[in-house]
């Protein structure tokens, strides 16, 4: 959908065989990132904190997908947080659901269903993984968002007047919603700021059950990474 080649990087559980079918969960990055921000440096990081998890029996396990979601037809990378730059992240669900969830079903041995598909994210990440679960509950069952950036709805921020992707009156679900919405978000987070709180609150009115919480002392990154993904992944599938 964005006629370009984008990287990927795929976790697989240790001892990953053909003849099992694994759960997948798609971890999105932050404005300006790539598919190798949200991986960490083998010591810390989502993969260290997932494995962890799977060899203390608290997860489940999966497979891991950090995609590159700058899914802009003209560009290689974000050059800016405007309008169009931010557009080309907010058409990632298209390359999500149209090319990579495709290919994963084709190369690897996948468990079907939105029963078996989480997406969770940070910051911009964060926001279109809010998106992707209004936009295709059909094919996600878990939506995990971490410091999500502004922009999910109209809003003004220090770096530019959002348009939104979506009405307030539009956050929510008719009949087929996911199995688990949660929203995080460190309590002194000077970049996004009161935006995830105030997702919460849209929620909340609109009568969509989430699950929703701070972490004190948190900017803009750890320890509300490492709390979202802990929390997140321990419920999944």
């Amino acid at each position: 959908t964005g006629e370009k080649e984008r990287g990927v990087n795929i976790l697989l559980p240790a001892g990953y065989t053909e003849e099992k079918k694994y759960p997948v969960l798609y971890g999105l990055h932050g404005i300006f990132g790539d598919e190798y921000s949200m991986v960490g440096d083998g010591k810390s990081g989502i993969p260290v904190t997932i494995g962890n998890m799977i060899n203390n029996g608290l997860a489940k396990e999966m497979i891991v997908v950090f995609p590159y979601m700058y899914a802009s037809k003209t560009q290689d990378k974000c050059t800016a947080i405007d309008v169009e730059n931010v557009l080309a992240y907010d058409n990632f669900v298209n390359d999500l659901a149209e090319d990579l969830m495709p290919f994963m079903a084709e190369h690897y041995s996948l468990a079907e269903g939105k029963e078996n598909t989480a997406v969770a994210g940070f910051s911009m990440g964060g926001r279109e993984a809010l998106a992707i679960g209004i936009l295709r509950p059909d094919l996600f069952g878990y939506v995990g968002s971490i410091a999500a950036a502004p922009g999910l709805v109209p809003g003004k921020d220090w770096a530019m007047e959002h348009p939104g992707q979506f009405r307030e009156e539009q956050l929510s679900y008719k009949n087929d919603m996911p199995f688990l919405i949660m929203v995080c978000c460190g309590d002194s987070d000077k970049t996004v700021g009161t935006f995830p709180h105030s997702y919460h609150k849209i929620l909340t009115k609109n009568g969509v059950e989430h699950i929703w919480w701070e972490i004190p002392g948190s900017d803009h990154g750890d320890p509300a990474i490492s709390s979202g993904i802990y929390n997140f992944v321990k419920f999944l599938f």
